[in-house]
């Protein structure tokens, strides 16, 4: 950990002006003189970087469209592979920060395809990049400082380590500032190296997991049946009830059975009451603070879903969802007539969802929160 949080953020200017204000407040910070030349000596402005912070993709797939992709027999193949090859590493996971083999090789399957897609940026300079632009100074200058950190405990090499034009870094893709503060040498090398080392980035991610409020033997996805009767406002994931209240209200697991009653869940429908249904227990949480996107969360708990075990989805018939152009004008009809949906893009956010059912309850609708062209007309 550094000594001291980083002061208020500075950026643009000149580069070399700037570098010498970062390796300052990190001789501060209480790192050296020489580990802050040698990680800034070099830095230099990465305009792609920028082109791809200017230019990134939103996130318009739907679930079925999204998961199908994702959650695709390679991953599965590879993914039970190596909790098997990894097994002993992953029961130290378990044991001590409470996170199942299935979770931490979920994540690992989306982010890298376990190593083998790691990106090609150069870490520091993307950081410098990022940092020196005054767009998100306040993230990305701490992280710049935490390479410094890195450089200097040997596990960051600063002309070397590649990465994603972010700065994540390894098999798992953190951040500087989350691998000096969570991370594991599960290999027993005296280094955290989560590019090259299984182990180091198995456990890194279970302890970074378990940082983000995993609750230890517990699920976090289960695929349930809903009669059709069911009331559909009490969807969504602002609404939580005990797993018993949703047994009487005729929600049943499709396979298996539904966990002990006094545990809290929310029904969720990424595709509304016609697509697959799950109840998202309080771990379901923790795959929002990874990824804000709902589509990517329920993702990648449903791939866990799989690799512990479970069968695929039912994927139903969903209706037909809208178009990019029509979802901007929903949106805008949405917020005309009070909602906050924040900002007119076209996604299918927490905020769109919400209005989306409180307009279908106004008019009658089923209220499970899919926006239909049916709907669309009736605004």
């Amino acid at each position: 950990m550094l000594a001291s949080p980083a002061p208020a953020a500075q950026c643009g200017g000149d580069f070399r002006a700037f570098l010498a204000g970062v390796k300052a407040e990190a001789v501060a910070a209480g790192l050296s003189a020489q580990a802050a030349d040698a990680t800034l000596a070099n830095a230099r402005i990465d305009k792609t970087v920028l082109s791809r912070d200017r230019a990134q993709g939103v996130f318009k797939q739907t679930f079925l469209e999204f998961s199908k992709r994702s959650v695709n027999s390679y991953r599965l193949k590879h993914g039970a592979a190596n909790m098997t090859k990894y097994a002993s590493v992953f029961a130290r996971a378990e044991a001590n920060y409470g996170v199942p083999a299935a979770v931490i090789t979920a994540f690992w399957a989306l982010e890298t395809d376990f190593g083998a897609v790691q990106g090609d940026f150069n870490t520091v300079n993307a950081l410098a990049t990022l940092a020196h632009d005054c767009r998100r100074p306040h993230l990305f200058r701490p992280q710049l400082i935490a390479a410094i950190h890195m450089v200097q405990n040997g596990d960051l090499d600063p002309a070397r380590t590649t990465g994603a034009w972010a700065g994540e870094i390894g098999q798992v893709q953190m951040l500087p500032e989350d691998i000096i503060r969570y991370g594991v040498d599960g290999d027993g090398d005296a280094h955290v190296d989560l590019k090259a080392s299984a182990p180091d980035a198995i456990l890194t991610a279970a302890r970074f997991i378990q940082s983000l409020g995993w609750r230890r033997g517990e699920p976090w996805l289960q695929e349930v049946s809903v009669p059709a009767d069911f009331p559909w406002a009490e969807s969504g994931l602002a609404t939580t009830r005990p797993v018993g209240e949703w047994a009487r209200l005729g929600v049943t697991a499709r396979a298996g059975s539904l966990p002990p009653g006094a545990l809290a869940a929310s029904l969720i429908l990424p595709q509304g009451r016609k697509g697959p249904k799950f109840l998202a227990y309080p771990n379901f949480a923790v795959y929002l603070k990874w990824n804000q996107s709902f589509v990517y969360t329920t993702s990648a708990a449903y791939l866990a879903t799989r690799l512990a075990g479970a069968a695929p989805y039912d994927a139903g018939s969903p209706e037909p969802g809208l178009a990019d152009a029509e979802m901007r004008l929903l949106q805008q009809k949405l917020q005309a007539r009070g909602h906050d949906v924040g900002k007119i893009d076209g996604i299918l956010g927490s905020g769109t969802r919400a209005a989306v059912r409180a307009e279908q309850l106004r008019l009658g609708l089923p209220a499970d929160g899919w926006p239909t062209a049916a709907l669309l007309g009736r605004l």
